[in-house]
């Protein structure tokens, strides 16, 4: 099978155009994608099973370590819409229904978004850190060189340790934003326990928890991917690293806007 790095890596030549830019860059994301699932999913089938240890420690860096910047974000974000809808809501007499909003915005929408740009900001600049320098210090090369395949090495664990903790922080993101809305409401908005919890539970689905661990695992995907593929077209030196890292957060968190706004015009049409 032809080299991932060959592949994707192919960047010593000068661009025809901006659309030939682009299809290229989306070629490669292409590849590089259906690479990674092939090693995540089909090669443990055929008898080449996953080495576990660096999957629990990408987990513990990528969702443990993240867990107290997604709760102080998530559950300010619930404090911050129950304020600004209290202000609506006490217009239109309909204070107790400050739950009910608080708490589908944060578990259909807010909670699942957040926490994906969060993990964007954090993780994928890390992993096209990481990866870019070996790339430029040819250590992924030394993995080919040994018949190691770089991408079932480096990018499969850090893939399933995303897909694994993403929707894992998102339920938390979830459970503070409501804390954070419920805190609020009882204390500082007058809003008494018993209806607010009443209108909160019957405006939330269970299918909107599901839409949301749906849309945190399209979004892990997007991280990794999106981080690793920056990595691995690096061509030069220190500031190429830099130059890609910055770039990886940004499209990243683009490509998750843009996906959010697909899933949730389709909820919105089958639900």
């Amino acid at each position: 099978m032809k080299s991932v790095i060959g592949y994707i890596g192919q960047k010593g030549y000068q661009s025809r155009d901006a659309a030939f830019d682009f299809f290229r860059e989306i070629s490669g994301l292409y590849y590089l994608t259906r690479a990674t699932l092939y090693c995540t999913f089909i090669e443990p089938l055929r008898g080449k099973p996953h080495k576990w240890g660096p999957v629990w420690t990408q987990m513990e860096e990528v969702g443990v370590k993240s867990t107290l910047i997604v709760f102080l974000i998530s559950f300010l974000i619930g404090v911050i819409l129950a304020f600004q809808s209290a202000y609506q809501m006490a217009r239109l007499g309909a204070l107790d229904y400050v739950g009910a909003l608080v708490g589908v915005a944060i578990i259909r929408e807010l909670g699942p978004l957040l926490t994906a740009l969060v993990m964007a900001g954090r993780v994928g600049a890390s992993f096209t850190a990481e990866m870019g320098t070996m790339k430029v210090s040819d250590e992924i090369l030394a993995l080919e060189t040994m018949a190691l395949n770089p991408v079932k090495y480096l990018i499969t664990p850090r893939f399933l340790a995303l897909l694994i903790m993403l929707p894992c922080l998102t339920i938390m993101a979830d459970l503070m934003g409501v804390l954070g809305g419920y805190i609020i409401g009882t204390t500082t908005l007058g809003i008494d326990s018993a209806p607010y919890i009443h209108h909160s539970l019957e405006a939330m689905k269970v299918m909107d928890i599901v839409t949301g661990l749906i849309k945190s695992s399209v979004f892990a995907v997007i991280i990794v991917m999106v981080g690793s593929y920056l990595a691995f077209i690096i061509e030069g030196g220190a500031e190429k690293v830099g130059e890609n890292t910055r770039s990886s957060v940004v499209v990243s968190m683009v490509l998750i806007i843009i996906a959010d706004l697909l899933f949730t015009s389709l909820f919105y049409f089958i639900t």
